[in-house]
């Protein structure tokens, strides 16, 4: 049996929204259907500029009468700024909660069962006066909690759960191919489906206008994804982020987020098509695989 571990992200940050219009001040934003935010289920979803470009990801949990964003800590107030602009007449407070709460994580072993939920992606509960649910990215990944400041995630749990450090987890999640917000996804410049926001339950194509939506909805219809974030094994050393991907001399993607001997890169499709074709990274080569949640498989 698997063990399961439990890490704490000291990176994250938290936006507490409240008030009778909380999920409709967030419908017209962000990418994914707010409506179904609930006691019982999580969603992930992105922030765009008008012109459908990459801003913010961030998991959105219900509590109470309340919707916890779990963000990128260090980004927090851009986003955060960018809400209360949109905010106008909406009955909504926003408040940044970030030293109130803390974003623990629970991966390796059946975490959902371990911690009372369903197994699908995005399954949640109230716990601690916060929320624990199954990545609603893919359920495979594991577990998150959005818990007030000195509730400890292995008090939920049925059955022993090892302490691990964030170090863990970014190699676990490497391993699975899941970006990082803009450790991996370019802002003002990645689009959501290159970033496979689709295939990771982020983006609702019947939800009704959003901003940014007229970009991704052409791309997704017009077959317009031209390269896709992927997992890579790396032969050399983990080379710093926008560090080009090679086929001979031409370049056809870059690295983003890396470690040991597993990065996330943007590659072309076509690059993976090409008959016997090597790519490398410093002069390196490196070998791009099939993330286990993606639709988009990479040739053997």
């Amino acid at each position: 049996m698997t063990t399961i571990r439990t890490a704490t992200l000291g990176d994250r940050g938290i936006i507490r929204i409240e008030g009778a219009d909380r999920h409709a001040f967030l419908q017209g934003l962000v990418s994914n259907d707010v409506t179904k935010a609930t006691a019982a289920r999580a969603i992930y979803a992105a922030l765009l500029t008008p012109q459908g470009k990459f801003l913010h990801d961030f998991f959105i949990a219900a509590s109470g009468d309340t919707l916890l964003i779990d963000c990128e800590g260090e980004r927090r107030e851009d986003l955060f700024r960018r809400l209360r602009l949109y905010r106008l007449r909406s009955k909504v407070d926003l408040a940044d909660v970030t030293a109130d709460y803390r974003v623990q994580v629970a991966f390796g072993g059946d975490c959902a069962a371990a911690f009372g939920l369903g197994g699908e992606a995005g399954a949640a509960r109230e716990a601690e006066g916060g929320a624990i649910f199954t990545d609603p990215r893919f359920a495979a990944a594991g577990c998150r909690a959005i818990l007030p400041a000195g509730a400890a995630m292995e008090a939920l749990a049925d059955g022993p759960v090892e302490p691990a450090d964030p170090v863990a987890y970014d190699d676990w999640r490497l391993a699975l191919g899941l970006p990082d917000g803009s450790r991996d996804m370019l802002v003002d410049k990645a689009t959501l489906l290159e970033s496979g926001f689709e295939d990771l339950n982020g983006v609702d194509f019947d939800k009704g206008c959003y901003m940014g939506q007229e970009l991704t909805a052409r791309t997704k219809y017009r077959g317009l994804v031209k390269k896709k974030l992927m997992p890579v094994r790396l032969s050399g050393a983990a080379p710093e982020a926008g560090t080009p991907v090679m086929s001979g001399d031409r370049e056809v993607g870059e690295i983003r987020s890396s470690r040991g001997d597993r990065a996330i890169a943007l590659i072309r499709l076509d690059a993976l098509e090409e008959a016997d074709a090597s790519l490398t990274v410093d002069g390196s080569e490196i070998l791009p695989e099939t993330a286990p949640w993606a639709s988009v498989q990479v040739p053997a």
